[in-house]
């Protein structure tokens, strides 16, 4: 042990050595830190926003985040690779960093040595094993990225530099630590400690002691200019992601997940709403395009891009970044183009699955903003129209609001007008007031609900549109009235609770409206069923039936509602037999975003390719949580001419057919 301690010193320390190295080393930082300085003027061009609070809890987020690679790995081969690849590569920096301090600090100042004994030869087989982990880590993403590289993944300059530089540093590693161990333990049970070392020890052990020597200086200075390099290059090249990808885990949006900033649409001092030119944007919009690896997730997850529709969300954010590096007085909605804009659907599918924390939705929304309330446009007339007549009678549909109740009448349900007093108010939403086939739905929660012995209201034609629809096509103005305009009635009959059939209406009521004053209780119906069920309450008999079941969007990863709506189909007696794509991983009906009013004319049919997930299954019924994904699902099914095989169905009216007299 202390004959190499000693020969790691007169080859690699010495203090003709020390000066220039760390000279170097203070010069590379330098650069390092000049090169973000610079970048931090660029997002300095964004709107302030506040990402700092709840320091603690947010630093300890970002790093328990970016050491257990959970994000990464979330995605498993090429996501294990790298979070390998990162855990060995993080050691070997550890290591290194330990060897300096001993060998430059303790031992050369004090004569003080750490590195011996069996905690050093725990230290070296560590080292060795996550060193050669780290090398066949990057050889697979080597490959894959080269050799079998996946559809959509870009390569450029940087790619090659990373891997071939990482490579290099890491095997001239080995080469140092092989010379050395050639001269200095070679024979020896100490040997057997850095087992891959030493397989470099005996490949080289016939050079001689002078060659080895000669070896061993010559690799530890190429190997130090490597590592000198390597700090410089990390503000120019994709390397930045290590410092910018990491940062971004503490900016992190703490939640509510989805909720968009509310625009103060009195300010009389605004001069523009939406986003129009990066000055627009916030400085972490920009933060978000550094931080960004090109992985390509969130291009595979994107429910439009998988239907040919001009949107890539990777796109998006990397339009934005080279606007704000290179043309910042360019206009952002030009350069992204509008159609892209117009086909997100506002799904989240991207977010949730960025490991770099970046926020793609509130850049489009912004946009969108930007286009409507500027410029008054839409993407079709038929938007348009559903606007004015949303304005006009409270709903997209064109129905006169006085009729918005005249559903629950048969079944004897009273609006809060007639009876205030109920256990819950039942905020319906549009299309359970106005659509055939989701008036059924509406009216099963109702006998649900009566087989419970709870007693509900509605709001019959005081409730309007919550909004979400209008919202999230840009169309700021006419949700905050909406919102306004139903809040001011709810306030008015105190109500204690409100559950809703919607998904949308659910996370607009629950997280949206807290903005306007709202602070009304407000459940999903299948987190409301589940505790009825649970309790005794409701009862249902289980009558077996093959099933498949979507996770919609807005109850799945905007709200993170994944078991309770299982629960109830196999209370009822459903054998689920999952899609494809389930869970949080779910694919998109094509509705959200405020696409449920508008004509899909690009690229192929979203809630098609969803309803053929589906049949793939087998299964006979498809069930689903959502008016919107009901509605997108009974028109698929007719465009994919599966109306034999398969059935669309919401889970209350699956639960209805079975309560127990």
């Amino acid at each position: 042990m202390e004959a190499s301690r000693e020969i790691y010193w007169n080859i690699g320390h010495g203090w003709t050595t020390l000066v220039p190295m760390y000279l170097l080393t203070i010069a590379a930082m330098a650069v390092l830190v000049h090169g973000f300085w610079q970048r931090l003027k660029v997002y300095k061009q964004g709107k302030p926003i506040e990402r700092t609070d709840h320091f603690g809890e947010r630093l300890m987020d970002a790093i328990a985040s970016v050491l257990a690679q959970s994000k990464v790995i979330r995605v498993r081969w090429p996501g294990l690779a790298h979070g390998v690849f990162f855990w060995g590569f993080f050691l070997l920096l550890i290591g290194t960093t330990i060897i300096v301090i001993q060998a430059d600090f303790t031992d050369l100042l004090f004569g003080i040595k750490f590195l011996k004994g069996t905690f050093y030869k725990l230290f070296s087989v560590v080292l060795d094993i996550a060193g050669l982990a780290a090398i066949v880590m990057m050889g697979a993403m080597f490959v894959r990225r080269y050799a079998f590289r996946p559809q959509g993944l870009e390569t450029s300059l940087d790619d090659a530099l990373m891997h071939g530089l990482l490579f290099v540093i890491l095997l001239t590693g080995f080469v140092i630590e092989g010379a050395r161990m050639a001269v200095t333990e070679l024979g020896t049970p100490l040997s057997y400690w850095s087992p891959v070392g030493l397989v470099f020890a005996k490949a080289i052990a016939g050079m001689g002691e002078d060659g080895l020597r000669a070896l061993h200086a010559g690799t530890w200075w190429f190997h130090l200019l490597l590592v000198m390099f390597f700090i410089i290059s990390i503000p120019y090249t994709k390397f930045r992601h290590i410092f910018t990808t990491s940062v971004n885990m503490f900016f992190a949006d703490r939640g509510p997940v989805g909720k968009l900033v509310t625009i103060d649409m009195e300010n009389e001092e605004a001069e523009s709403f939406g986003a129009v030119l990066l000055s627009d944007l916030t400085w972490k919009d920009i933060f978000d395009a550094d931080a960004c690896t090109k992985c390509k997730r969130c291009q595979d997850r994107c429910p439009a891009y998988a239907t040919d529709k001009p949107l890539s969300p990777m796109q998006v954010i990397n339009q934005i970044g080279e606007i704000a590096f290179n043309t910042p007085e360019a206009k952002l909605i030009e350069t992204i183009g509008k159609d892209a804009l117009w086909s997100c659907t506002t799904c989240r599918a991207c977010q949730d699955i960025c490991p770099a924390g970046i926020e793609h939705v509130n850049k489009i929304i912004e946009m969108r903003r930007s286009l409507v309330l500027m410029e008054g446009e839409f993407p079709g007339e038929e938007v348009m129209t559903a606007m004015e007549q949303t304005e006009v009678n409270g709903n997209p549909l064109g129905i006169g609001y006085a009729s918005r109740g005249d559903w629950a009448e048969k079944l004897g349900v009273k609006t809060l007008s007639e009876d205030p007093e109920v256990d819950v108010l039942y905020f319906v939403g549009c299309y359970s007031s106005f659509d055939k086939r989701n008036i059924a739905v509406a009216t099963s929660f109702i006998k649900l609900c009566r087989a419970a012995g709870i007693k509900v209201g509605i709001l019959g034609k005081e409730e309007k549109c919550c909004g979400e629809p209008m919202r999230k096509m840009g169309n700021e103005y006419l949700y905050q009235t909406l919102a306004t305009e139903n809040i001011e009635v709810i306030k008015g009959y105190e109500v204690k609770k409100i559950v809703t059939t919607c998904p949308h209406c659910y996370n607009t009521l629950a997280k949206d409206y807290r903005d306007l004053g709202l602070e009304t209780e407000v459940e999903s119906y299948v987190v409301f069923l589940e505790n009825l069920i649970r309790s005794g309450q409701l009862k249902v008999r289980s009558e077996d039936l093959s099933c498949t079941y979507h996770d919609s969007c807005y109850l799945g990863r905007h709200n993170g509602i994944y078991t309770a709506p299982r629960s109830l189909i196999q209370a009822a007696g459903g054998r689920i037999t999952e899609m494809e794509k389930s869970y949080d991983q779910s694919f998109c009906c094509s509705a959200g975003g405020g696409r449920i009013m508008a004509e899909e004319k690009l690229g192929s049919r979203i809630n098609i390719k969803r309803v053929r997930m589906a049949a793939e299954t087998q299964a006979d019924i498809l069930i689903s949580n959502c008016p919107f994904c009901l509605t997108m699902f009974e028109d698929g099914v007719k465009g994919a001419e599966l109306e034999d095989k398969l059935r669309p169905r919401d889970i209350a009216e699956i639960l209805a057919e079975r309560i127990e007299q």
